[in-house]
């Protein structure tokens, strides 16, 4: 067992609930801090509430984290989805998906990016998509998801410098975990290829193996579920 220990911000979520899990399993960690919207108590944490999220930091900040990582992420709701056309656009709408996919983990990084140590190799991660990355867009649209996410990649890039000024073994890297078996992607599973479909059990072992594999030098990156890199 580490001396460190884990936060899963999401982890009332389906990838943060069963990457928690999976942490509490390999009993890596000496502690696992859950934290997530519909969670109670001292697990509340909601993106939109900074008050949370640094009340969420404070009741975290006792023995060194070896290891944040943030499982949010929205791509439609209610009635609302992804846009397919100009047309689409909607002010409000871009504001929600903004504030929880770029803003919300942007301050999860100022509450707990400063708890990781100074020395050994902490990582802070967050679950970005492949749809965010500038150079691989072939397709157009979901113009909200796409824009959020190529945001936060930039801040994650941002913030492994910041974060190396502190410790240069620090780890800062945004992941995709491909297409999971959860209410993010139930709209879009017809479209998803036979095999490519992973549960969230099996995405959560595949990204902490990405995870167990970073080096400094991949850190402000952003790597997909196989643990190849995805261009900005």
């Amino acid at each position: 067992m580490s001396a460190g220990c884990a936060v899963v911000i999401g982890a009332s979520g389906g990838i943060g609930g069963a990457f928690a899990d999976a942490l509490d399993e390999e009993g890596t960690y000496a502690k696992v801090w859950r934290f997530g919207r519909s969670l109670t108590g001292d697990a509340h944490l909601d993106l939109t509430d900074e008050a949370s999220i640094a009340a969420a930091a404070r009741v975290a900040s006792g023995p060194p984290l070896s290891l944040v990582f943030v499982a949010t992420g929205i791509l439609g709701e209610g009635e609302r989805g992804p846009e397919k056309a100009l047309r689409d656009l909607d002010p409000d709408w871009l504001a929600r998906v903004f504030a929880i996919n770029t803003i919300g983990p942007a301050l999860v990084a100022k509450h707990f990016l400063p708890l990781l140590p100074r020395t050994g190799t902490p990582v802070f991660a967050a679950l970005s998509a492949r749809v965010g990355s500038i150079s691989d867009n072939r397709l157009g649209g979901w113009h909200g998801y796409r824009a959020s996410k190529a945001a936060l990649n930039m801040l994650i890039r941002n913030f492994a410098i910041d974060a190396a000024r502190r410790n240069d073994r620090s780890i800062v890297v945004a992941l995709h975990p491909g297409t999971v078996d959860t209410r993010l992607s139930e709209p879009f599973r017809g479209t998803v290829a036979p095999g490519k479909l992973f549960d969230p059990e099996r995405a959560a072992l595949q990204l902490l193996d990405v995870i167990e594999g970073l080096k400094p030098v991949d850190s402000g990156k952003c790597f997909a579920w196989d643990g190849v890199e995805i261009p900005a």
